[in-house]
């Protein structure tokens, strides 16, 4: 396998309404900014994680070419996931040996529609959308498979809280009340952009944050046939990409739903202290299909400005942990 690294990471500063910007135009300043870290204007390879849904139109994607410019043509894919998700696809293709790097980027627009509505039409058409549930209702069915005592949580959301507010990127949130207690991502505009490197190419950067281990796994669709309360996938996720091979200093976990915390911590083998989304993670800005690529991002960034040597990153899709993917990221190979 090629030797795979980030070098540069950029986010937007999130907002939790509609600042009135096009996705172009949201994109623009993170695709610039990784350009300048990197060094790099042209890249062998790019890939975005969007949805269509949440613009409302079809193959909205396209729109947001404009921001990197496709003229000479340039090679790009997509995927309907998660930026995490296209990240994936990037670190393969690197693998091929013709390209030396790439630029992965996600974006999404949540307050323009009804992200709890969206979310339900994803669903299963026969079995589960006629329930008539959305990702909240779900998220409650696992907490209380969970048990999770309601102390650990509500240590959780205010701990993240405090971080994002030391976060200039993330969502400027009060302290937890009873009409708002925090347990659930806020609705989040935002973007992100994420430049990898290959080979030889990587030599040319003083401190790499090496890809050392990365995997995804999946479970059924349906929430019946499988246990709640654990996260088998993001487990064999983990194991696949090697999480448990040394000690983890940093973990930014995609948790949208306070309770995902311990599952998530369980299923990864975490050491006790281990800091997790010392960021804020999503329950301090959630930029749907931009929110897991920011964890890798996130860790990778602890890895780049030497405040961590080894950091585990988490993404997840799907109802109920159902998709998840594990990333290993290390100033050593």
């Amino acid at each position: 396998m090629r030797e795979v690294a980030i070098v540069a990471f950029a986010q937007t500063v999130h907002t939790d309404h509609d600042a009135g910007l096009t996705e172009p135009e949201l994109l623009l300043p993170v695709i610039e900014e990784v350009r300048v870290k990197s060094g790099l204007r042209r890249f062998g390879f790019t890939c975005s994680g969007s949805c269509d849904y949440l613009a409302g139109a079809p193959f909205s994607f396209v729109s947001a070419l404009d921001s990197l410019g496709a003229w000479p043509p340039i090679s790009e894919s997509h995927v309907e996931m998660d930026g995490a998700f296209a990240l994936y696809e990037a670190w393969v293709r690197l693998q091929h040996g013709d390209v030396d790097s790439a630029l992965v980027y996600g974006f999404g627009k949540t307050s323009m529609s009804d992200l709890r509505e969206i979310m339900t039409l994803q669903l299963d058409p026969y079995y589960l959308a006629p329930l008539g549930l959305d990702q909240i209702s779900f998220a409650g069915l696992q907490a209380s498979a969970r048990g999770t005592d309601r102390a650990e949580l509500d240590a959780i959301v205010r701990r993240s809280r405090a971080d994002g507010r030391t976060n200039p990127y993330a969502l400027n949130l009060p302290d937890p009340t009873e009409e708002d207690d925090g347990h659930v991502a806020p609705i989040t505009d935002g973007a992100a952009a994420v430049v990898l490197v290959a080979g030889e190419q990587i030599t040319k950067y003083p401190r790499p944050a090496y890809i050392t281990g990365i995997a995804h796994r999946i479970e059924p669709h349906y929430l019946g046939m499988r246990n709640l309360a654990q996260s088998t996938s993001t487990a064999d996720a983990a194991t696949a990409a090697g999480v448990g091979k040394g000690p983890v200093d940093v973990a930014e976990l995609h948790t949208q739903f306070s309770h995902e915390e311990p599952i998530l911590r369980e299923a990864l083998g975490l050491p006790a202290d281990t800091v997790i989304n010392p960021s804020g993670g999503p329950l301090a800005a959630n930029p749907v299909m931009a929110t897991g690529l920011i964890r890798i991002g996130e860790a990778a960034q602890r890895v780049l400005d030497g405040t961590a040597r080894r950091a585990v990153a988490h993404a997840t899709s799907g109802p109920c942990l159902q998709h998840n993917l594990v990333a290993v990221l290390s100033s050593e190979v």
